[in-house]
C-alpha cells in the first residue's frame, strides 16, 4: 500500500533579526537538509536532524598529501623534459652534461617519493588507532 503524503497547508509564521537567522542558515549548513524550512521544523518537532562530521585530521592529511603532489608534480615535469632533451642531443660533452643533471634530479624524486612513503605509513598507523 501507498503511504499518502499528507500536504502542509496551514502557514506558521515566525520572525528572527538577521543574526539568528544568519545562525540558523549556518546550522542548516552543517546539517544534511537541503531547505531551511525543512531544518527549522525538525528542530522545532524535535525530530532528529542529520549533521555532518569533519575529520579534522583526515583534511590536513589531504592537504599535506595534494602539496606533496604538487612538488611530485614539477619534478616529474623537469624530468620530462630532461629525458626530450636527452633526445635532442648530438654530442658526446652534452650528453655528459645530461648525466649530472639527471642524477640530481634522480635524487630528488628519490626523496620525494620517500617522503611520501613516510607520510602514508603515518597515515595508516593514525587510522589504525582509531
Amino acid at each position: 500500500m501507498r503511504k499518502t503524503k499528507e500536504v502542509r497547508k496551514i502557514f506558521f509564521k515566525i520572525r528572527v533579526n538577521n543574526s539568528e537567522l544568519e545562525q540558523l542558515k549556518k546550522q542548516k549548513q552543517q546539517s544534511t537538509e537541503r531547505s531551511l524550512s525543512n531544518y527549522v521544523r525538525k528542530v522545532a518537532l524535535q525530530k532528529p536532524v542529520i549533521i555532518r562530521y569533519r575529520n579534522q585530521s583526515a583534511d590536513d592529511s589531504l592537504k599535506q598529501m595534494m602539496e606533496l603532489k604538487k612538488e611530485l608534480n614539477a619534478v616529474g615535469n623537469n624530468f620530462n623534459q630532461a629525458v626530450h632533451k636527452l633526445h635532442l642531443l648530438s654530442t658526446i660533452p652534452e650528453f655528459r652534461s645530461w648525466i649530472r643533471d639527471y642524477e640530481m634530479l634522480h635524487q630528488a624524486v628519490d626523496q620525494k617519493v620517500q617522503n611520501i612513503n613516510s607520510k602514508m605509513i603515518q597515515l595508516y598507523e593514525q587510522w589504525l588507532q582509531k
